[in-house]
């Protein structure tokens, strides 16, 4: 079947599911919950282990989903993409951020071998400077060693290192900070450089991360710190005569780029560049050089096991049959909610503080990759696609939105997500974590009727979540997760027919920005035309406000 033309509202299973799913938001799924169930409806690989029992879905529902994505190009559009093919279509690129965590033998398997030796290289620049940074060895112009370390980057080039460090804060140097800014908001800035605790210029670096070294809000942040830098650099040396011209030649920045010559043309040195490939999708950027903050945070070895653990999703991805694939069954129960319950959202509880952000982090990865309206083949696109992704750490949640979960109008799936053994925690808090964790799974799904309770005091259960299990929170077990959330949009944007590896919707906004600041500073007093009345009023007045 040709990609660009399949059309899942066409497809024969269709009818079917949406009939199922119509009977499905009346129906009572609580009879179903017996042990037969809970142990057909489980999967396990790569270090996570998913207990999807507690959905509103039969068997035959599944039979049918399965159907669905056997009948559609999802086999082929797998294939295409781990062996470099221009699946991203609007931009005629590969897509092969699976190939920075793969082998050199599976490159070479999938005709990539030309891949091997520049992915083994860019591996080995990130292993050189995170342990010269590590060791000491790395030093400021004053001769001093680093100790923080600030990733400047927006997108997935905060979102994935941020999350990174975060969650695998176990292993991180003990000597050496890493602080994330990604706003254009100046106030993080200021108060990161200035505040009260500001940071010693002569022992931080910056790492400049942006895919095309053009992005608006990082460059102005790196203009910021290296402003802030040369001021105190000349302190530092006495004065202007003998400190560096720019700041950006210092060893206090470091340049992480697929375009190479506009960070040389900042003044950057080629020594403090490290590249990566434009078929490198931001979102899917922690794996590359990207990721250069993580490593120094918790160390290459460290950040080699991150990738090890996603490869081996990988390879599941790929080789398990679709009823026991990790990323197909989830994507498959997404499209089930999103398709044929027509629900708006989904849920992301972690109950592990140290993935606080991954609700955040999945936002962008699930809405920026699906979050479109149109197919490969140009045509309006024949279902909802693109669900709101949203969520916060458990225990907190449960104080916060779960009353909607609960007892609301909206029938909102979750995906609860858990660490079996946590060597952070302390025991007693760890059991209460994960009994509140499976407790509202449970409750959600079992509610609570009764004729002797007033109406307020009743659960109408039937509401649907998945229990996805860590056995730890290691290197290899958190690269598996993202993995596996990665591959389940990829599905779901297969069956949706669209292109999940560009985002044109973020550029308008944009370029309407750049031109209301050329406005600005060229004193155009009218606004630009392309604005309605209400935004030039608005340009107008904060002009007004501006020059007061």
């Amino acid at each position: 079947m040709e990609m660009a033309r399949f059309n899942i509202a066409g497809a024969a299973q269709w009818p079917r599911l949406r009939a199922l799913g119509a009977k499905a938001r009346e129906a009572d799924f609580r009879a179903l919950l017996g042990q037969e169930r809970a142990a057909r409806y489980r999967l396990e690989a790569a270090g996570l282990y998913l207990d999807y029992s507690r959905n509103l879905i039969t068997d035959e529902a599944l039979d049918l989903l399965i159907g669905l994505a056997e009948a559609s190009p999802l086999a082929a559009h797998r294939e295409a993409m781990f062996r470099g093919g221009a699946v991203n279509r609007s931009e005629q690129r590969p897509v092969l951020h699976t190939a920075l965590r793969a082998g050199a033998d599976e490159l070479r398997a999938d005709g990539l071998g030309e891949l091997a030796g520049e992915i083994a290289a860019q591996r080995r620049r990130i292993g050189e400077i995170s342990e010269q940074i590590r060791s000491g060895g790395w030093r400021g112009a004053t001769g001093k060693p680093v100790r923080d370390v600030v990733n400047l980057g927006i997108g997935g080039s905060d979102l994935g290192p941020r999350l990174a460090c975060e969650a695998l804060k176990e292993f991180a140097h003990e000597g050496i900070r890493c602080h994330f800014l990604s706003n254009v908001d100046g106030e993080p800035i200021r108060s990161l450089l200035d505040g009260p605790d500001g940071l010693d210029p002569e022992t931080t670096l910056f790492v400049l991360a942006s895919k095309s070294f053009t992005t608006g809000e990082t460059l102005l942040n790196a203009n910021t710190a290296g402003q802030w830098l040369q001021k105190c650099l000349r302190d530092s040396f006495g004065g202007n005569r003998n400190a560096p011209a720019n700041p950006f030649a210092t060893p206090h920045f470091i340049g992480v780029t697929a375009a190479p010559e506009r960070a040389l043309a900042l003044g950057l040195p080629e020594s403090q560049i490290l590249l990566f490939d434009d078929w490198v999708g931001g979102r899917y950027s922690l794996w590359s050089a990207i990721g250069l903050s993580i490593a120094i945070s918790v160390g290459h070895d460290n950040f080699s096991r991150m990738l090890a653990g996603a490869a081996a999703m990988d390879r599941h991805f790929r080789q398990a049959p679709p009823r026991r694939n990790l990323p197909v069954i989830l994507a498959l129960l997404g499209i089930w909610y999103a398709n044929c319950l027509d629900a708006q959202s989904q849920a992301v509880v972690p109950y592990c503080e140290r993935l606080g952000r991954l609700p955040a982090y999945l936002r962008q990865l699930d809405m920026e990759s699906n979050g479109k309206s149109v197919t490969l083949a140009g045509e309006a696109v024949a279902a909802a696609t693109g669900p709101i992704i949203w969520g916060e750490a458990g225990t907190n949640s449960q104080h916060s939105f779960f009353q909607l979960l609960h007892q609301g109008t909206r029938l909102v799936p979750v995906d609860f997500i858990g660490v079996a053994k946590d060597s952070l925690s302390a025991p007693g808090h760890h059991r209460v974590l994960l009994a509140n964790m499976v407790a509202q799974s449970s409750a959600l799904m079992l509610g609570r009727q009764s004729g002797e309770l007033p109406p307020w005091r009743q659960y109408p259960g039937n509401r649907p979540s998945n229990v996805l299990l860590l056995e730890q929170l290691t290197p290899e077990t958190f690269g598996a997760l993202l993995a596996l959330y990665e591959h389940k949009v990829f599905v779901q944007g297969s069956l949706w027919n669209i292109n999940s590896f560009d985002q044109w919707g973020v550029e308008l906004g944009k370029d309407l920005a750049r031109r209301l600041l050329n406005l600005h500073d060229e004193g155009d007093e009218h606004g630009p035309s392309a604005l309605d009345a209400g935004a030039r009023a608005m340009f107008d007045r904060l002009r007004t406000e501006d020059s007061t």
